[in-house]
């Protein structure tokens, strides 16, 4: 079994120059974008399309790092913005509208605890999971095999090490629930402050005000 094969079926692999092949595609395109001209959305948005496995209306502001581009799966309207890294040696699979702050990092990749087994050169992936909706704060770290659930929210520098479940509220280092996401949330703006009526009523018109 070839060390592709390994790597995508789960297994310990060594990252050998077949490995390597794939991974100087994803970085000529991370070249490309990362150096790009910041003003063109559209050129951008192009990249984004031609470095992930699937993408529908997602945009990234660059810089952005990850490993292969075609092991990353994002919904409809995916938003990235500065500085985040996503090492996608396993599946990284996002829902439609979720939003990473800037210097959010998703880490599939893992090495042996062992030096001498480490040593050896050998490494894995552990897929990550994000539901739709999610708002995933700055600074925020992903430990591979994690699963977070539709309509979550995480508190800007948390380490997310173990499942988070959907509507939950989560922070910390290690991540925990904090409390879950209500109907009382829906005009929150910031802590206790609520969205003004103007931009109310456009929410509203737009029909994400609920049954108010």
């Amino acid at each position: 079994m070839d060390n592709r094969t390994r790597r995508d079926s789960g297994l310990a692999y060594i990252a050998d120059s077949q490995v390597m092949e794939e991974m100087k595609r994803c970085r000529r395109l991370l070249q490309e974008m990362n150096t790009a001209d910041q003003t063109d959305f559209g050129r951008i948005a192009q990249i984004v399309r031609e470095l992930f496995g699937k993408s529908e209306g997602a945009f990234i502001n660059p810089p952005f790092y990850c490993d292969y581009g075609s092991h990353i799966e994002v919904g409809r309207n995916f938003y990235a913005n500065y500085n985040c890294t996503i090492l996608d040696v396993a599946r990284v699979r996002i829902g439609d509208n979720c939003l990473l702050g800037p210097g959010v990092s998703i880490y599939t990749a893992g090495h042996p605890l062992h030096p001498d087994t480490r040593n050896a050169g050998y490494e894995y992936g552990r897929e990550v999971i994000i539901g739709d909706n999610v708002w995933i704060g700055g600074s925020t770290v992903i430990c591979p095999g994690v699963r977070i659930g539709d309509n979550a929210v995480i508190g800007a520098g948390s380490v997310v090490t173990h499942d988070l479940p959907a509507w939950s509220v989560a922070a910390g280092n290690p991540c925990r629930v904090i409390r879950t996401v209500t109907e009382a949330d829906r005009r929150k703006l910031f802590k206790d402050e609520e969205i003004d009526e103007e931009a109310w009523e456009e929410v509203v018109k737009r029909g994400y005000g609920g049954t108010d």
